[in-house]
C-alpha cells in the first residue's frame, strides 16, 4: 500500500489520482514545459484549470499567481510569453506553477540542468527556500554540485539504488 496525505493511492481511479497529484505535488520540468503562447501569468495559472469541478480562476486566484511572479522574480514580465524570457526565467515560471496549488510535496526533473551556474545557484537558492517552508523536495540530478546541497542523496545506477547518503546540507553562499 501507499498512501499519500492519509489516502491510500492503490484504491484510487485515475481522476481521483490526477487531482491528488494536481492538489499535493508541483512538478518542475528540465525543459520547462510551458505554454508558448501563454503568458507567464497564463502559465502559472495552469494547475487551477484541473482543480475539482473545474472552477474559473477567480481574482483572489489571479492575485496569487501574481504573487508567486514577485516572488520568483517575475512580477514585472506577467504578459510576456516564455520565447521572450532567459532559460532562467523559464524556470522561474515553471517553479511559480509549481506552487499554484500550495503542494506539500515537489518533483524537480533536473531543474538546472538548463541553466548556467549564476541561475542555477539562484534557483536552488529558492529551493532551498522552499524546503525551509516545510516542503519536501524530490529532485533528479546528474550534477555532483547540486546533488551535494540535498539532506538525502540517493544514487541509482541502471535502474538500482547504488548508495544512499545522508548529510547535513552544503548550501551555496554568495
Amino acid at each position: 500500500q501507499y498512501f499519500l496525505g492519509g489516502r491510500d493511492v492503490s484504491t484510487l481511479d485515475d481522476d481521483e489520482l490526477s487531482l491528488m497529484r494536481n492538489d499535493m505535488i508541483g512538478f518542475i520540468f528540465q525543459s520547462f514545459n510551458l505554454i508558448a503562447q501563454y503568458t507567464v501569468l497564463e502559465n502559472i495559472e495552469v494547475p487551477l484549470l484541473y482543480r475539482a469541478g473545474y472552477p474559473a480562476i477567480g481574482r483572489e486566484e489571479r492575485e496569487w499567481c501574481t504573487e508567486l511572479a514577485r516572488m520568483v522574480g517575475l512580477g514585472d514580465r506577467l504578459d510576456h510569453r516564455p520565447f521572450q524570457l532567459s532559460g532562467g526565467q523559464q524556470q522561474r515560471v515553471s517553479i511559480a506553477r509549481a506552487l499554484v496549488n500550495d503542494p506539500q510535496i515537489i518533483l524537480a526533473d533536473e531543474p538546472t540542468g538548463n541553466l548556467d551556474s549564476a541561475t542555477e545557484e539562484e534557483i536552488m537558492e529558492i529551493l532551498h527556500n522552499l524546503n525551509g517552508q516545510g516542503r519536501t523536495i524530490i529532485m533528479v540530478t546528474h550534477e555532483p554540485a547540486v546533488a551535494r546541497q540535498a539532506k538525502r542523496q540517493i544514487m541509482m545506477k541502471d535502474g538500482l539504488i547504488e548508495s544512499e547518503t545522508i548529510q547535513e546540507p552544503v548550501f551555496s553562499t554568495h
